[in-house]
């Protein structure tokens, strides 16, 4: 069933329509689109008609000139339309449906999937910040017949919101990256973060794939899936030796057959391990059991990507393409150039300066994992590591930002510049830390704090001076919460 049937059985009015593509925006609305005006999207019929656009509109009191009366189909709800419509689109397409979510590293396993997954087949991915109950409907609507794949992100800030997205979505394989403290503004605990993010499980086909060293993921068990763990520094050799040991004594395994105990070589998981990184990208180990040679498998990638955080969120993708049945041939070679949405880990060369633009979002897990990953590079040059605010973190934010000084305290960096009222936190508890060294030590240049210049800023122009008038060769990390657009620091 095309777009078009499905719409016209949606609305029931015996009117059919051909429909091209959809839209929500009326600027860029065509000829023989479906324009959904979602709340002040209302104002701008008139536009959209104009273009040679039909529309979907919620609003009684809409100002619609009489010429298009044709072309206008009014609802009592325009949002839930998109997401009936986007509902039942899905269910006439044949494609594999890839959902993810988690409280860090969604877009980037999004970037990594759809990499990987492009070499092969034709698909699409969740664009921007479309990953809500409007956008994520919004997105399935893009796919075509002909497209074999659709990998998209779900963002929450409560309860019930994954729910919705996985009954619109029903993915064939779901994701979940890490349980953080995101959403504490909102949901509490990182108990209640759980329960929201595990609302996917119902409405998934067939795979789950978790990071298994997560203390609040490690322990899913759901009977109807096949669940993949991605861990790190396990090896594989373990559980083989413990099959052989069952082997050898089998008398303790009451007459199972060979194939029954020899199955118990056989795991789901992925364990990654050896890695090694600088500025150029990182190598690692990867093994798993090979369920065509039925055998354990190990090798080494070589990749653009930096950071061992990015090496989890990377097996991950490769887990799920494995999945849908890419060659590990084809995957060795995609690995090596990933494409990543800016803005996430993002280098950046400006004159004697390197930025590297992390600044798309903040939470004290993400903050923690981009400071160890800077803390390993660039360490031929002066670095610098700007820091803004993490923002939803709740009633906890104050001792979330100043628990940071513990990462502060280990890493390899010359300067912390510190930006926005929640990060004063940090600020005031370096400079105490550093206080407490010097009383201590009687000389605060030999102490961890004592080596770092802190400052706080006030404004990001300030910071952008101050960056300035540094004319040495240097490295600058920006990390922080979206709403803080610290990428402006940037000169």
């Amino acid at each position: 069933m095309n777009k078009s049937k499905i719409f016209s059985s949606i609305l029931d009015n015996g009117k059919f329509i051909n429909i091209k593509n959809i839209s929500m925006n009326s600027k860029t609305a065509k000829n023989g689109d479906l324009f959904v005006a979602i709340r002040g999207g209302n104002k701008f019929l008139n536009e959209a008609l104009e273009k040679g656009a039909y529309v979907i509109y919620d609003d009684e009191n809409a100002e619609i000139d009489e010429v298009y009366l044709d072309r206008v189909f009014f609802v009592e709800d325009s949002i839930e339309f998109l997401q009936r419509f986007a509902r039942k689109w899905r269910n006439s397409l044949g494609i594999k449906v890839i959902g993810i979510t988690g409280s860090n590293g969604k877009t980037t396993v999004k970037d990594m999937i759809y990499h990987i997954l492009s070499i092969k087949f034709k698909g699409k991915k969740t664009e921007g910040n479309y990953n809500n109950h409007i956008g994520l409907p919004f997105t399935l609507l893009r796919s075509e017949l002909e497209d074999e794949f659709m990998i998209l992100e779900m963002g929450m800030s409560g309860f019930n919101e994954i729910d919705l997205l996985g009954e619109i979505s029903e993915p064939d394989i779901s994701v979940i990256t890490n349980i953080g403290e995101s959403h504490l503004e909102y949901l509490k605990t990182k108990e209640n973060v759980f329960k929201a993010k595990t609302e996917i499980l119902p409405h998934t086909g067939s795979v789950l794939v978790i990071n298994g060293d997560d203390f609040y993921l490690k322990g899913i068990e759901d009977s109807r899936l096949k669940i993949i763990k991605v861990l790190k520094d396990k090896t594989l050799e373990i559980l083989d030796k413990e099959a052989n040991e069952i082997i050898e004594n089998r008398e303790s395994y009451k007459g199972k057959s060979d194939k029954e105990v020899s199955n118990i070589r056989e795991n789901n998981n992925f364990y990654y391990g050896d890695i090694s990184f600088n500025e150029e990208g990182t190598e690692f180990t990867l093994k798993y059991f090979g369920k065509k040679c039925r055998n354990n498998i190990e090798r080494r990638y070589k990749t653009n990507v930096i950071g061992e955080h990015n090496i989890l969120n990377l097996c991950i993708a490769i887990a799920v393409v494995k999945e849908m049945g890419i060659e590990d041939s084809y995957i060795e070679e995609a690995v090596k150039n990933i494409s990543l949405t800016d803005m996430r880990f993002q280098i950046i060369p400006k004159g004697n300066t390197t930025y590297i633009n992390d600044a798309y979002n903040a939470s004290p897990m993400s903050m923690e994992k981009s400071l160890d990953t800077f803390s390993g590079i660039y360490n031929d040059r002066l670095k610098i590591a700007v820091l803004g605010d993490m923002l939803e973190l709740g009633e906890k934010e104050a001792k979330l930002h100043a628990s940071l000084s513990d990462v502060i305290g280990r890493i390899k960096i010359d300067k912390l510049y510190l930006y926005g009222p929640r990060m004063s936190s940090l600020y005031e508890r370096v400079k105490e830390n550093s206080k407490k060294e010097n009383i201590e030590n009687d000389n605060i240049e030999n102490t961890d704090f004592g080596k770092i210049e802190t400052e706080y800023f006030s404004s990001k122009e300030d910071i952008r001076k101050r960056l300035s008038q540094i004319s040495e060769k240097k490295a600058v990390l920006l990390k922080a919460s979206r709403g803080m657009k610290l990428e402006e620091v940037m000169d």
